[in-house]
């Protein structure tokens, strides 16, 4: 409530005082014709004789102490989350438990960003109807298909003629398990010797692999997959959606990886790959997966390991 309001009701309050003295000379015909009670009429005038014109100032009526009220180093780290990596109020909760040892509810957390007026997500962020959203799926099984796909980036900070790189990506369709690695080139060379590093970093077989129509993903590396007796589907053209689970990945790495080295110079393609493989790591063994119900992708694979139907 502004200053300028907080004055029209004191000055409100004191007309109903004046109009006992100069206009009634009795408080409960007062009270009627102002549709107060007694009570309330004698609580103003206790402050008006005791404060003057401030007293009749409307006060806070949030309570003196709060011991159950979340803390404010711990609402600081729920603005950062949502501020820096635009989370939900879901994975806030996940993050503040597996981290912090903070166990708030997705809906306190809601509370909260509602408070501070950051309760909306940029457009590109909200969340979809359910009548537009896919049905979402997965493997039962570590290595039962791998989705492979491209993205194409831009180290920053390159000085003269910029060179393109190209981050290639496979993620295991069951654990959410991901394998990252940025090329000079986008040729069906290149994604054969990233298939090949793939493979022999996973720690479990690939049955079969699935990707786009790119040029990159053509005969030559089509026959190559079969040859190691590993299956190889393409998507139909023009639905992306059926790479669903790459593509939401790239767009994390947009929001949580990229859009943070804003402002870093990185101009060195060794570097960059050293940052990526961090990142790698990061997604794999620390950052909680909402899809995974807040576990690791490493997490959900050591589960598989134990219990192959769970």
């Amino acid at each position: 409530m502004t200053e300028r309001e907080l004055e029209r009701r004191a000055k409100h309050k004191l007309a109903v005082l004046k109009h006992v003295e100069e206009v009634s000379g009795n408080v409960s015909a007062t009270c009627r014709y102002y549709g107060i009670t007694r009570t309330c009429y004698y609580r103003w005038l206790k402050r008006y004789e005791e404060e003057g014109f401030e007293g009749l100032k409307d006060r806070s009526s949030a309570p003196h102490n709060s011991p159950t009220a979340t803390s404010a180093g711990v609402v600081e780290k729920i603005l950062w989350l949502r501020q820096q990596y635009h989370f939900g109020p879901g994975k806030i909760s996940m993050y503040l438990e597996r981290y912090h040892q903070v166990k708030i509810s997705p809906s306190g957390v809601w509370r909260l960003l509602y408070k501070a007026g950051v309760n909306r997500l940029p457009a590109s962020q909200r969340y979809k109807r359910r009548e537009t959203r896919w049905k979402r799926y997965e493997k039962q099984r570590p290595g039962h298909q791998l989705q492979v796909d491209v993205k194409f980036i831009e180290p920053l900070g390159q000085k003269g003629r910029k060179k393109r790189y190209y981050q290639y990506t496979a993620i295991d369709d069951c654990t959410r398990l991901r394998v990252l690695r940025a090329y000079p080139r986008n040729d069906q060379k290149t994604a054969i010797a990233f298939v090949d590093h793939v493979l022999s970093k996973l720690p479990f077989k690939v049955d079969q692999v699935q990707t786009d129509n790119g040029q990159e993903f053509g005969s030559v590396f089509h026959w190559h997959l079969i040859d190691k007796g590993i299956g190889h589907v393409r998507i139909k053209p023009r639905t992306p959606r059926l790479d669903g689970k790459v593509e939401r990945s790239h767009r994390i790495d947009s929001e949580e990886f990229y859009r943070l080295l804003e402002g870093e110079v990185i101009d060195d393609a060794r570097l960059f790959e050293v940052r990526l493989q961090e990142w790698e790591d990061y997604y794999n063994y620390d950052r909680p997966h909402g899809a995974l119900g807040g576990q690791t992708p490493y997490e959900r694979l050591r589960q598989k390991a134990a219990d192959p139907l769970s």
